[in-house]
């Protein structure tokens, strides 16, 4: 991936304005990255590294907002001034104000199109925006989406002025949990363990040309380890012309191969090196795409040799595998949560701190909880080693008490009563979370419904999450209502580790565990809310690292027993949780971090 680090470097080019005005709003504790937030230069990386141009231009930056009513018309006039890509509420975003069911969120600015790019198509891509966006290009309707979680693109060719100022204008719509639609962790009422709600813009939104005739939507590579294949399959705008791929290792070809549009391209790679947590090579690749003799395009992108299964050990028990293995999937829960940004991290250093902080710890696994990241949160796993559970983010219908919860009971408990239009809204985001983290070959289990909360119709909805992709484990209801589905059973249990369930025909793993509270004065979001902890808040690091050493020695026998993977809650404090290994702020690590890092090492080798 050198190569595309370098394409970053050199074509993110910001083209907004700062202003003297914007300042980080509220008095809440930051991290130090908040400091080095600059509106003239955000997120500057380039945002898709899956699928990497030449040319692009970052539209990230101080943008015009006004909160209306549901139903009032495009405003004329702006409450103020948003720094994108950072959601309403958040203190990086210089508003910090909520928005209500009832309201509109409008964005407003100017952009300009370099003149060689008019003879192609132009295209404007958002990251991500909850939840419902509608995109205006000089009063055009260019398009939108629903989904608060996947990135979307409109073509704007057609809308575009000749020459000159370009007028874009996005409306969102952000019900929260008052909607029929996946939250996650956001309720307007916050304690315990829900969080500040997220509405707008919350990643990067960019511009970049492609040709008229043809271009590279999407690449999607996976691998075959008993041949040594890389397989790339390639979606176009035109299913038209050859598509040929070529694979090289730090700088050196080592295969290549081409296939008609539509049809996957198969590249053999000689003495093949697997990508691992301990050894997580990558390949590059470049993608050619070429209609009657001629390259309409050529982009960058990247690939792993890696395979997920499963395998019965000498004593029946199921095991999880890598590359044929078995291995213990270790690691912690990570909610992904800022106290500067809320879902956006203040810098792309600070995205990926939290991944190596959890390789400091010797984790080689993590859930990735009830949200999903930006690109390059997955592109920084797949490059340094980091195995991830991706949740489904669930429904506020969590809260309303629709269902029962068997806990480490297989098949008991109940479905929640949902709408069909949730049920439609789920089936719609979380096929779009597939196909979005289908490319990044550190996600390896997929996780549709979490403790029961907006459970429903679990066997279909594995069945369905299978058809969708099968080269992935599927844990059905991690603490949830368990099934007799999918590859996994996962059971929650605090605050000590237990053998929840024995199943002989699923692997088996301890979903969520610990939740070891220690409040740090100094670091808290709120010093007079409740500062808790799912084990109890403990009185300084010593008392926390010596728990959580001898709750990690209590899973040792339970391997032996069959389980498979542990789930320690969590990387980092958020808001009123004090359960992390370091404070919301990321200021004070609060354990040893050797030795959490030799036990975690102890019980991931206890597999062999």
């Amino acid at each position: 991936m050198k190569k595309i680090f370098l394409a970053v470097a050199l074509f993110a080019v910001g083209i907004s304005t700062a202003s003297a005005e914007w300042k980080i709003a509220g008095d809440k504790i930051r991290t130090k990255w908040a400091e080095e937030v600059n509106p003239s230069n955000v997120l500057p990386e380039y945002p898709r590294p899956q699928l990497v141009r030449g040319e692009w231009q970052n539209l990230n930056g101080l943008w015009n907002y006004a909160i209306t009513e549901i139903n009032a018309a495009q405003p004329t006039t702006f409450n103020g001034e948003i720094l994108v890509p950072f959601a309403l509420e958040s203190a990086l975003s210089g508003v910090q104000k909520p928005l209500k069911e009832n309201q509109l969120l409008w964005y407003e600015r100017e952009f300009t199109v370099p003149s060689k790019w008019m003879s192609q198509r132009v295209m404007l891509h958002f990251g991500a925006v909850d939840w419902s966006a509608d995109v205006y290009v000089n009063g055009v309707y260019v398009g939108g989406h629903t989904g608060g979680f996947t990135p979307f693109a409109c073509d704007i060719t057609a809308a575009l002025n000749k020459k000159g100022a370009q007028k874009l204008v996005v409306r969102v719509w952000d019900p929260t949990e008052k909607g029929e639609q996946p939250v996650g962790k956001q309720l307007s009422k916050l304690g315990k363990i829900w969080y500040t709600p997220v509405s707008g813009i919350w990643q990067t939104v960019w511009l970049e040309p492609v040709s008229k005739q043809n271009h590279i939507v999407s690449i999607t590579p996976s691998s075959c380890l008993r041949h040594n294949d890389i397989i790339v399959k390639t979606k176009t705008a035109v299913c038209d012309g050859v598509v040929a791929v070529e694979v090289f290792d730090n700088g050196t070809k080592v295969g290549e191969g081409s296939a008609p549009c539509g049809t996957a391209v198969k590249v053999h790679i000689p003495n093949a090196k697997l990508w691992t947590p301990e050894t997580p090579h990558l390949y590059d690749l470049k993608v050619t795409l070429k209609q009657n003799g001629k390259v309409i395009e050529s982009v960058s992108s990247y690939t792993a040799m890696r395979e997920v299964g499963k395998v019965r050990d000498e004593y029946g028990h199921l095991r999880a595998t890598l590359n044929g293995k078995p291995i213990f999937m270790y690691g912690p829960l990570d909610q992904g949560w800022w106290p500067d940004g809320l879902y956006t991290a203040p810098t792309d250093e600070a995205l990926a701190w939290d991944i190596q902080f959890t390789k400091d710890l010797g984790f080689n696994t993590i859930r990735k909880h009830i949200k999903v990241e930006p690109a390059r949160w997955f592109y920084h796993c797949d490059r340094l080693g980091m195995l991830v559970w991706q949740d489904m983010p669930c429904g506020e219908q969590a809260n309303k008490n629709t269902f029962s919860w068997a806990r480490h009971q297989v098949n008991g408990g109940s479905d929640t009563e949902l709408t069909e239009e949730y049920k439609r809204n789920y089936y719609k985001e979380w096929g779009e979370i597939m196909d979005f983290c289908n490319f990044f070959q550190s996600v390896v289990v997929w996780v549709p419904f979490n403790e029961a909360w907006a459970q429903f119709d679990t066997e279909r909805v594995v069945d369905w999450t299978y058809k969708r992709d099968h080269t992935r484990l599927i844990n059905p209801a991690s603490g949830g209502n368990l099934r007799e589905c999918g590859d996994i059973m996962d059971w929650h249990n605090y605050p000590k580790p237990i053998m929840g369930v024995h199943h002989a025909d699923y692997i088996l793993m301890l979903g969520e565990y610990g939740g070891l509270g220690l409040p740090v004065k100094g670091h808290l979001w709120n010093p007079d809310m409740l500062n808790w902890g799912y084990g109890g808040n403990r009185k300084d690091q010593e008392d926390v690292t010596k728990t959580y050493i001898e709750y990690a020695e209590m899973i040792l026998p339970f391997v032996q027993q069959g389980m498979s993977g542990a789930i320690y809650t969590q990387t980092t404090d958020v808001e009123g949780e004090v359960n992390g290994f370091v404070t919301y702020d990321r200021k004070v690590i609060k354990m040893d971090v050797k030795r959490i890092h030799d036990i975690n090492q102890r019980v991931i080798k206890s597999l062999k």
